[in-house]
């Protein structure tokens, strides 16, 4: 498929048309990310601000609008995609604190058997993990698995590793998670196909890099389960929510925006009809998940019996541990931005074209690399979707939400030393480094490697690779 790549946008800065130069600007620009994340220890948004400073002077671009492209790329990345994960937010701590969470993991295990147990660790993972972020996945499921694991006398990693893979998929590949979120918004895709496409890609990938992978790592690390590290003995008190009314909040958004995506493909946008139009509105992103916090509201606030003062302050709790999380994802935004506007951007792209390298294959690759060097998936995903972005344009739909996957895919690979969550999930299993690599990092690699396989046997049939 032949492609023609745009130029930067026409509000774009000046910068040097040397492509050696401009080549050399970005590999400056993104080693110098790596090195203030990996060895200075620099905070992602500090790094990703720095790093595009030095990108744009190595460029040559002038002092006086070297922050222009980042800026502009922060505050339209914060507009969009910041919304959003502030709305999930919002619905993942209204689910823990009410104890709906709670309720769907205590439903599921009771109609488990104890064979099934690494089975419904996957699944309670992956329908909990839809709205909470990884890092509060992992610390709200972590104990479950170990007190589900030492009451039935299980490996700690048989039941252990299909949860771990149920989120991290999840996190990777499918929205509001703000991996994905980046990806969509850097590329330009439709948000109601890429999250099909990526629950599709997210299912089998999670039972390969889960429950199977599980069976094989629990006789290399046969570790039984500790007292839980991050156990409570306050135990949610009050009533609960129902199973029914948990899950149903938790797929709301998910269903809204499939449907908004249905109506799309079947009757189009111009559509007269007033079903088709409330269908199209409802399915909005920013729309479905506005929604989905109000029901939250009610069905985890009100209808318990807590007052709106209450309520409010469980909504205003959310908002202050993303505060980070907005920051890089914003810089991330600048970067990308200052990648794009500089031009560099596009001169990748016409290389990768040349060279024939289809750019799901290359997006991947690039996510993987910048992953292996800086341990952050958010920035892996950023650097890939700046770079691949000229390619994006001209794409149809669904090959551009498949290269979204395909970095999201490429984002998640070989967790190990420099990665926050490879010292996690060992703080909270009890293993060694070595225990950790032959588990964790091993089922990070097969779940990025799984997708991709699944990705690439999708753009097969679909004809876009």
């Amino acid at each position: 498929m032949t492609l023609l790549l745009p130029l930067a946008s026409s509000d774009a800065v000046a910068h040097s048309s040397n492509h050696a130069q401009l080549l050399a600007a970005a590999l400056i620009g993104i080693a110098t990310i790596i090195v203030l994340i990996v060895w200075r220890k620099t905070h992602p948004f500090l790094a990703l601000t720095l790093g595009s400073a030095v990108l744009a002077l190595v460029a040559g671009i002038p002092l006086t609008d070297a922050f222009t492209s980042f800026t502009n790329g922060l505050g339209s990345t914060i507009g969009s995609v910041g919304t959003l994960i502030a709305l999930g937010a919002i619905i993942g701590r209204l689910l823990i604190d009410s104890g709906g969470a709670d309720q769907i993991v205590d439903t599921v295990l009771a109609h488990t058997t104890e064979r099934r147990l690494p089975w419904a660790m996957a699944l309670i993972a992956f329908v909990v993990g839809i709205p909470l972020f990884f890092e509060v996945g992992i610390v709200l499921l972590i104990p479950v698995v170990m007190i589900v694991a030492r009451r039935a006398h299980q490996p700690l990693i048989r039941l252990g590793v299909p949860a771990l893979a149920g989120l991290s998929a999840l996190h990777g590949l499918v929205p509001p998670h703000p991996g994905p979120l980046i990806a969509i918004d850097a590329l330009g895709a439709d948000l109601g196909v890429t999250l099909g496409l990526g629950l599709l890609v997210a299912i089998p990938t999670v039972v390969v890099a889960g429950p199977v992978a599980a069976r094989y790592m629990a006789r290399w690390v046969p570790i039984e389960a500790p007292e839980p590290l991050g156990a409570s003995d306050d135990e949610h008190e009050g009533p609960r929510p129902s199973f029914g009314a948990a899950l149903s909040v938790v797929v709301l958004p998910v269903v809204l925006m499939l449907l908004r995506t249905v109506v799309e493909t079947s009757v189009g946008e111009d559509s007269s009809s007033p079903v088709a139009h409330v269908a199209l509105f409802l399915g909005q992103p920013i729309v479905a998940l506005l929604l989905t916090v109000l029901v939250s509201m009610v069905v985890f606030g009100s209808n318990l019996g807590l007052s709106r003062t209450e309520v409010s302050s469980r909504v205003g709790a959310s908002l202050g541990p993303i505060a980070g999380i907005l920051l890089i994802v914003g810089a991330g935004g600048g970067f990308k931005q200052t990648l794009v506007d500089s031009g560099i951007a596009t001169i990748i792209a016409t290389w990768i074209q040349q060279a024939a390298v289809p750019a799901l294959i290359a997006g991947w690759l690039v996510a993987v690399a910048v992953r292996l060097a800086t341990g952050s998936a958010t920035v892996a995903t950023i650097t890939a979707a700046g770079i691949m972005a000229p390619l994006a344009s001209q794409m149809p739909t669904t090959e551009a939400a498949l290269l979204v996957l395909a970095i999201g895919a490429g984002s998640v690979f070989l967790s190990h030393v420099n990665d926050a969550g490879f010292w996690l999930v060992k703080e909270y299993f009890g293993m060694t480094v070595g225990q950790t690599f032959r588990t964790w990092s091993l089922m990070e690699t097969v779940l990025s490697v799984t997708a991709m396989v699944v990705i690439c046997l999708i753009a097969l049939v679909l004809g876009v690779l």
